[in-house]
């Protein structure tokens, strides 16, 4: 007989489900058993229990003690019950002995002990040296006077012919010095009245004469100017020299002024009162040629 629709085939979908439980179940049972096959067991090691104390160190102490302190911080070579110079708990950083720390007033006593006794010695020294007995003086090597050896007469006359030229020429010298002839300055102001009034009557002269012989080639070309000009005249009124110390800046001009004093000379002699100490008067003057065709001296 044939499946009803309705139903189908009886316990088919009942046997489907049962079936997913059944997988399910049996793979978390081997991940579970896996799991466990991981995982390793040991037995417990009691003696790990016995290492939970707090440790010690191990130290070399510089000092010890009689007695053993109660609780001990540290293994050391020795007892050590305390010690130190700080109540706070430290340890030392090495087991040498503590130096003692540099004493700069200690040193500075020992080096001042020791300038007081260089100074003590050099004392001593000195003392020593102050009284000991002078070193007899040198006695002074005595100077053998140079034998004084005699001239000759050959050097004998030689001296003489040179003292006699020496003394002519010193005396040749004074008469020339005294032969020198006395000279006097005379500017456009002469102080003295025997020197004013010579310088006047040799100013008139110059001018009369320069105004009579007025340089044609100046009025010509109409040449003004002024020089400072020096004349030297002697005793007898004869002329020494011209000489031009500040030219006019005109040839025609400075050659004109030399001409008037050839043509004035010679000028009067010198009168006594001025002739006793003087040998040649030098008169310096201004000499101005104007525009009026004129000649001044100043």
């Amino acid at each position: 007989m044939p499946p009803s629709a309705a139903g189908g085939f009886p316990g088919f979908a009942a046997d489907t489900g049962a079936g997913r439980l059944l997988a399910y179940t049996l793979g978390a049972s081997i991940a579970f058993h896996a799991t466990l096959l991981a995982i390793r067991f040991q037995p417990f090691d009691l003696s790990k229990l016995q290492d939970r104390g707090p440790p010690l160190e191990i130290a070399l102490v510089n000092a010890k003690s009689k007695s053993k302190p109660v609780k001990a911080d540290i293994l050391a070579q020795a007892n050590l019950d305390g010690g130190g110079n700080t109540d706070a708990s430290r340890q030392a950083k090495t087991p040498l002995p503590v130096l003692p720390k540099a004493n700069q007033s200690a040193e500075i006593a020992v080096a001042a002990q020791r300038i007081d006794a260089l100074e003590h010695d050099a004392k001593e020294l000195m003392t020593r040296i102050n009284s000991a007995p002078a070193a007899p003086a040198m006695p002074k090597p005595v100077e053998v006077p140079e034998p004084v050896v005699a001239p000759t007469a050959n050097e004998l006359m030689q001296r003489t012919l040179e003292a006699m030229r020496m003394e002519a020429r010193i005396a040749k010298e004074i008469e020339m010095y005294q032969q020198r002839p006395k000279r006097r300055y005379v500017g456009a102001r002469a102080e003295e009245y025997r020197l004013a009034r010579y310088v006047e009557d040799w100013r008139a002269k110059i001018e009369r004469v320069g105004n009579l012989n007025y340089p044609e080639a100046a009025r010509a070309l109409k040449l003004y100017g002024s020089l400072l000009l020096t004349v030297s005249i002697r005793s007898d009124g004869s002329v020494e020299g011209v000489e031009i110390n500040r030219s006019s800046g005109q040839r025609v001009l400075d050659a004109a002024a030399v001409k008037i004093v050839e043509m004035s000379a010679p000028f009067a002699p010198f009168p006594p009162e001025i002739k006793q100490d003087t040998d040649i008067l030098h008169i310096t003057r201004t000499w101005m040629f104007t525009k009026g065709d004129e000649l001044r001296s100043e």
